[in-house]
């Protein structure tokens, strides 16, 4: 089987941090990336749930721009509380 060689940019953090968990585990990063390849092709999806933070869902823009404007327009008003320490 030929080969061919994939090419892209990440974090250097990010990158240092699974170079080492995949040492730890026996591996290169080309074995780590290889068997993805190898599970996204077989299954035909990504193998792992990926979600947004739901804070940036379309709903709750849309309820924290109304608080806003109803604070600008006097509708509602802010009150301060004391802050719970843990």
């Amino acid at each position: 089987m030929s080969q061919t060689m994939v090419n892209f940019r990440m974090d250097e953090e990010l990158k240092k941090s699974m170079e080492q968990i995949c040492k730890e585990m026996g591996m290169s990063m080309t074995t780590a990336f290889t068997i993805y390849a190898k599970k996204v092709s077989r299954e035909r999806r990504i193998p792992f749930e990926i979600n947004a933070d739901p804070f940036y869902s379309e709903s709750n823009i849309k309820y924290l721009e109304k608080i806003a404007s109803d604070i600008d327009s006097g509708k509602a008003t802010l009150t301060e509380h004391k802050l719970i320490e843990d």
